[in-house]
């Protein structure tokens, strides 16, 4: 624990892929190159004031309404001091994106608000926090996207009550293609869609594959990863909100990715693949389907990160 407050702080937390296939609610991988963005400075008074919020969404600067605002409170609660905070926050990530949006968000808060205070919380106390930010955004307090953006790397969420986190070793040559269409899904709307029951005989199926998803990274079996990529449960739920769907994850095993899933809530659509020269044509061949079923796009070509939130510009 560093007790030395700081009077200002710049951070940052990445994008992140949830449930890869098979483990919903449980696991995920922070991916490089996007993130959100939050300046956070100490007041000599109370509260909470969020300044500013920039970049794609329509979010709410109310602090009771804004998942910055809410952990911030609950933070400075906690730590019972008679000082609050202004904040900043850049968005990189469009909300309802299927890439961890309100995850960032979540994360990046509650990283900042440690530092600024002397780090007096433990990483899994920051994750807990950051689940409030994501209760409030979808009405359930999950970590899998919230952990990987705080830890970095692949996380696996092994107990929610108590919460018990843990890493999982990454292959060297992994990378992750993820194309998002440009279309919202709500993480409430995708989840209210869902079954309540699961049949056993399904359901052993899903616990196979999350135990080789877990076993293929950890020994690098890139032929295990692959076949373990497959959801009995949500996807064939989730995938008709995502258009041309089938399309776009045919074309990618096509060239060469190892397996694909829809990331998070969707509509992004993720693949895992072996080396930097087989995500990039995985890239080619989303571009070509999306072109071709007239889909608005972005992609990202990244290795899973190994940071997760981080300071970016002490001020």
């Amino acid at each position: 624990m560093n007790n030395e407050l700081k009077k200002k702080v710049k951070a940052f937390a990445p994008a992140s892929v949830a449930n890869v296939s098979c483990g919903f609610d449980v696991l995920g991988f922070a991916i490089d190159k996007v993130g959100d963005t939050l300046q956070a400075e100490a007041t000599s008074y109370p509260g909470v004031i969020i300044e500013s919020v920039t970049g794609p969404g329509n979010l709410s600067t109310d602090p009771d309404k804004n998942i910055c605002g809410v952990i911030a409170k609950a933070m400075l609660a906690k730590l019972d001091l008679h000082q609050g905070v202004r904040i900043r926050l850049t968005k990189g990530i469009l909300p309802g994106s299927g890439l961890g949006s309100s995850a960032a968000s979540s994360a990046v808060t509650a990283f900042a608000m440690n530092e600024l205070f002397g780090n007096p919380f433990t990483e899994k106390q920051l994750v807990e926090f950051a689940m409030l930010g994501e209760k409030l955004a979808s009405g359930s307090a999950h970590a899998d996207n919230v952990a990987p953006a705080i830890m970095g790397g692949f996380t696996a969420v092994r107990s929610y009550e108590p919460l018990d986190i843990f890493k999982i070793p990454v292959p060297n040559e992994l990378y992750c293609t993820v194309i998002h269409p440009k279309i919202e899904v709500r993480t409430e709307l995708s989840r209210n869609i869902l079954k309540k029951q699961v049949e056993l005989k399904t359901a052993i199926k899903q616990w196979g594959n999350v135990a080789g998803l877990v076993a293929g990274l950890y020994s690098s079996n890139y032929d295990l990863i692959g076949r373990s990529l497959t959801d009995y449960i949500i996807e064939p739920v989730r995938s008709r909100l995502i258009p041309g769907y089938f399309e776009l994850t045919q074309n990618a095993l096509l060239a060469g990715a190892l397996g694909c899933g829809i990331s998070g809530s969707g509509p992004s659509v993720f693949s895992l693949c072996k080396g930097h020269e087989t995500a990039k044509k995985v890239a080619d061949a989303f571009t070509e389907k999306a072109v071709l079923l007239g889909l608005p796009f972005d992609i990202y070509v990244s290795k899973i990160a190994e940071k997760g939130a981080r300071i970016i510009d002490n001020e």
